[in-house]
């Protein structure tokens, strides 16, 4: 994997800290970029569509919730949220905008290398299912081969990981499936970080689609189970 040159973004307002975690991780092989504002991390985020992004709380410019909440509206990277204090607000905050994990300050340099390495050794597939097939729920219609949704006529667009969840669940519709299984069909089995980020995308997917969670069109939350299509 050294020889991948896989991007990395690290965003912290503390320039040593960026140096010290960017070294460690070129070390490792990786292509580091850093940033040091919110506004800033959006837009290298955008611009340098990175595998990986090591993404400080406490940031001048706009925080990293608001930047971990517009990165999320484009990219699929995986996402580690620092926080400098143990405080569950933060990171329950950090993963209800998509982080994919949290870390407390202070924290080692090898620990954050050893959670990278876990997050990157099982990348974001696509669900196992007939990719040939037309999923449809209603006036809502995917094609998986083509990678396309419709709703209405009208195509909508989603993100990588939203399809696949979508796809996931369009393909099996008679089935409610839980936070597990989901996570096994599109982040792979193995899968390292917090269940509950599935209720985020998930949530994003409802916003594009117009569906609400209170009187759902198209999926449905089977409480103490997971999610579901609403019967055709």
């Amino acid at each position: 994997m050294a020889n991948e040159r896989l991007k990395v973004l690290v965003v912290d307002d503390e320039v040593p800290l960026t140096g010290v975690v960017g070294s460690y991780l070129e070390r490792e092989g990786f292509d580091v970029a850093v940033a040091h504002t919110g506004p800033d991390a959006v837009a290298r985020a955008r611009a340098d569509s990175p595998v990986l992004i090591v993404l400080d709380i406490m940031l001048p410019g706009f925080d990293g919730i608001e930047a971990c909440r517009q990165i999320r509206q484009f990219s699929d990277a995986y996402i580690i949220m620092l926080t400098a204090r143990d405080e569950e607000m933060d990171k329950v905050l950090g993963l209800s905008m998509g982080a994919d994990d949290y870390l407390v300050k202070p924290f080692s340099p090898r620990e954050l290398i050893a959670r990278v390495r876990a997050m990157l050794r099982r990348p974001r597939a696509a669900p196992d299912n007939d990719t040939t097939e037309l999923y449809t729920i209603g006036t809502l219609t995917m094609d998986a081969q083509g990678r396309t949704l419709t709703l209405d006529g009208n195509e909508i667009e989603l993100t990588r990981t939203e399809f696949d969840l979508l796809a996931a669940m369009m393909a099996q519709p008679r089935s409610v499936l839980t936070r597990r299984k989901l996570i096994d069909a599109v982040w792979g089995p193995g899968w390292y970080g917090d269940e509950h980020v599935v209720d985020v995308h998930i949530g994003h997917v409802r916003e594009k689609i117009g569906d609400a969670a209170s009187e759902p069109r198209f999926i449905r939350t089977v409480r103490g189970v997971g999610y579901g299509m609403v019967a055709p």
